[in-house]
């Protein structure tokens, strides 16, 4: 079994509902997932999934026994808000689990791709950690009750593959629609990356300041600040002796535009394609030779990021070519 199936079926289905025009390029992105995938172990939107798109995410559940566990009636059918937007459920075999993806959606009118407003992307996230982005544990409980039957000791720390389903220069002819492998945006660790823009805005006040330090002083600086990793301490209000008020820090990020596989980095990538990116490994190489079986047409071809080595492009343009609506 593939480690990626799910997100491989994803992708296969929505180019069949491209091509049967059960969807098309311009669709929402949360039709697209809702009208190809049905292995849901979260949706964030159960609102407008069951009232816009037809798909009710409790369908064959125990509403009653939900409720009982903490998912009150107002959740649900709503939006939660949280991250990420979609989960899809893992599969255990021999008490080890595979798949159960996370699925974020990004929209742009433009070429770049929108800002991450909550987290950072990454390639892996467990169950832990996104109660811990999201300050609460409501994700994870809803995941608990769906996919019950996946549950093994390592469930809530499972590392799971994060993707990101990416759209740029929506409702142009340019459109171009990926599935991202969060390795694209993750170059460096996000405990690297937090501690190092910390370092980052130190030396930049002491260059305003012009305050002179010591090479030995700044490298004592820099080992302190290295323990600072911890998003949800940095994302935590904070109480200040005498403050009438709690400042807190967002975590945000914006795509660097190599980080972009839609930008001219990457002219491989073409306008009016549907695409899967993904990291080359052994499983990524092994979809090189079954892809194409499954999905007539779909051109195959490595990217070479500059800051984080080879991935492999599975290609699909038939249909995406639609004037703008």
């Amino acid at each position: 079994m593939n480690e990626f199936s799910d997100i491989i079926d994803f992708f296969v289905n929505t180019i069949n509902n491209l091509e049967a025009d059960t969807i098309d390029p311009h669709s929402p992105l949360e039709q697209m997932v809702v009208k190809s995938c049905r292995n849901f172990a979260y949706i964030d939107n159960r609102k407008d999934a069951k009232e816009k798109y037809g798909y009710d995410f409790w369908m064959g559940l125990d509403k009653d026994q939900a409720k009982k566990q903490g998912v009150g009636k107002r959740l649900l059918y709503s939006e939660s808000q949280q991250f990420p937007d979609f989960i899809l459920k893992a599969k255990r075999h021999n008490d080890k689990l595979s798949c159960g993806s996370l699925l974020e959606l990004k929209d742009s009118k433009g070429g770049s791709i929108s800002s991450f407003n909550s987290t950072i992307p990454t390639k892996y996230k467990s169950l832990e950690e996104v109660d811990a982005i999201n300050g609460n544990n409501l994700t994870s409980k809803i995941v608990r009750i769906v996919d019950r039957e996946a549950k093994t000791e390592s469930f809530y720390t499972y590392q799971r593959n994060c993707f990101y389903l990416i759209r740029t220069h929506k409702d142009t002819s340019r459109i171009k629609i990926s599935i991202v492998d969060g390795s694209f945006f993750e170059t460096v660790s996000k405990d690297h990356l937090f501690y190092q823009m910390f370092l980052n805005v130190l030396r930049n006040h002491l260059d305003k300041k012009e305050v002179k330090i010591s090479s030995e002083t700044l490298t004592q600086v820099e080992e302190v600040l290295s323990h600072i990793t911890d998003q949800t301490i940095i994302a935590a209000s904070q109480v200040i002796e005498k403050a009438s008020v709690r400042p807190r820090l967002r975590i945000m990020a914006e795509v660097h535009p190599e980080g972009n596989p839609h930008s001219v980095f990457y002219p491989q990538i073409l306008e009016g394609s549907f695409n899967l990116i993904l990291q080359t490994s052994p499983a990524a190489k092994m979809l090189e030779r079954e892809l194409p079986k499954r999905v007539q047409g779909i051109r195959v071809f490595p990217i070479y990021h500059k800051r984080n080595g080879e991935h492999i492009v599975f290609s699909h343009s038939r249909q995406l070519t639609l004037s703008q609506p």
